[in-house]
This record gives C-alpha cells, structure tokens and sequence, in this order.
C-alpha cells in the first residue's frame, strides 16, 4: 500500500470525525475529558469480548470450519452486546457525574447537558473503534500476499475506509438515541439502537461484495442519523436555516444545558 492511499484512505475514514471533534469539542476541556472517557469504555468492552473470544476459540475443534464460523458469528454477535452494555454503563456513570458537577456548580443548571453527554461519548466510542479498524487494514497491508491478485476486488482499502467512517458517524448517532432513549425510557428505542448495531456488524459477512455492505449500512446512517438529528432537539426548520446557512447558533455549541 503506497503513502498516498494510506493516508487518503485515512482522510476518508477519520475526516469528518476529526472535523466535529476541532469544532465542537476540542476547545472545551469537560468534553474531552468525557469523550476519552468514552473511548476507554469501548477499549474495555474490546477487552472483555477478546478474553471471552480468545478462550472460546482455544477449547474450540479449530479443524472444523462449520464450528469456527459459528464462532465468528458469536464472536460479532458478543462483541456488539457488550458495546451497548459499557455505553449503558457508561450513561449511568456519566449521570452521577452530572449531577456532582451540578453540586460544584455556581450556577443552576449543568455544566453539560445530557445531550451533549450522548454526542460526546458517542464519537469517543467512534474514535477507538475507528482507531482498531486502522490498524486492522494496517497488519492487513503488511502483506503477504496482494489485494486482488486472484481476481477479488481492488478496492480493499478504499472499502474498509468508508466502512470505518460508517461506523465512527454511527456510533455518534446511536450515542444520542441511546441516551435519549434512556432518558425517557423509551426501551424500544434501545432495542432498535442494538439491532441496527447488530445489523451493521453482520452486513460485513457480505465482504468482499463490498456493495452489498457498503450501501445497506450508508442507508442505515442516514435513517439513524435522521433520527439522533429529532431526538437531540432538531427540527424540519432549523434543518431548513441550517442547509440555507441563515441558522447562527450551533446546535451543540451553543446548546443550553437543560
């Protein structure tokens, strides 16, 4: 893989991330704290569901290919349970924190608002995962052997990166419906944020038809996104002020706390 491609491919896959990070969070100390804190929970959901795959696969018959796909699905199926578990656990957390802050505050309301809270620690987890699928493609490209050399497809790398910045954008939006959901104890929500997420996960199994992954898992961030749009305060018209840039105030950045 030459520097260009690397590096384009990184582009793709980390700029829009990047780019809401340098705009709404960078210069607030608070949110970046809380965004790493988020990064490290997704870091230890990858812990546990490693240990758990790492031990699963070592008692497993490794001669059998049926047993040893049926532990690729479980290993995914795991993985993205445990995710929602930490991002829950993580909500929890982050409320009694709220509320001591709410306690040092001078003023009457909090430091940061829960929906800030959901957007921030949604792209922590975006970031990290992000991160580990680099350094997937990257062990990947050390070789051996050449991508497409028997016929495959040639867009590997390309693929992989719109499919990191895929799931970095997702797990931003279900960060907010999650959390949103908690908040008003709309379970079912929940429940569609973790089938969605499944879904996501198990769209990459269609590889290296990278189509049939790519398109079915852009259409689900667009309806999700759509959705964390609503539920974190939007609406058709300031959507309308935002596309016709007539809109002054940010959502995030200059959002009251509530």
């Amino acid at each position: 893989m030459t520097a260009s491609v690397f590096f384009g491919c990184t582009f793709i896959a980390f700029g829009p991330a990047i780019a809401l990070f340098l705009f709404t969070i960078a210069r607030d100390p608070l949110r970046v704290i809380f965004l790493i804190a988020g990064a490290f929970f997704w870091l230890c959901s990858l812990l546990l569901s490693s240990l758990v795959w790492f031990i699963t696969v070592q008692i497993s018959n490794k001669e059998s290919s049926t047993q040893q796909k049926g532990l690729l699905i479980f290993g995914v199926v795991l993985s993205v349970l445990l995710q929602e578990t930490f991002r829950f656990g993580y909500y929890k957390l982050l409320k009694k924190a709220n509320e001591g802050l709410l306690m040092l505050s001078a003023e009457e309301t909090m430091p940061i608002s829960i929906r800030q809270l959901a957007y921030v620690s949604g792209l922590g987890f975006g970031f990290m995962s992000g991160a580990f699928s680099m350094v997937n493609i990257l062990a990947d490209s050390v070789g051996p052997g050449t991508i497409g050399i028997h016929g495959d497809s040639q867009h590997y790398f390309l693929s992989s990166a719109f499919m990191t910045m895929a799931i970095i954008l997702l797990h931003m939006f279900w960060g907010v419906v999650f959390f949103d959901s908690c908040e008003k104890q709309h379970w079912w929500s929940l429940a569609v944020v973790v089938i969605s997420h499944l879904l996501v996960s198990c769209l990459t199994f269609q590889n290296p038809q990278y189509v049939g992954s790519l398109v079915p898992t852009y259409i689900i961030v667009f309806l999700v996104g759509l959705w964390a749009f609503f539920c974190s305060g939007g609406s058709l018209r300031n959507l309308k002020l935002c596309l016709t840039c007539k809109d002054k105030d940010f959502l995030l950045a200059n959002h009251r706390p509530r």
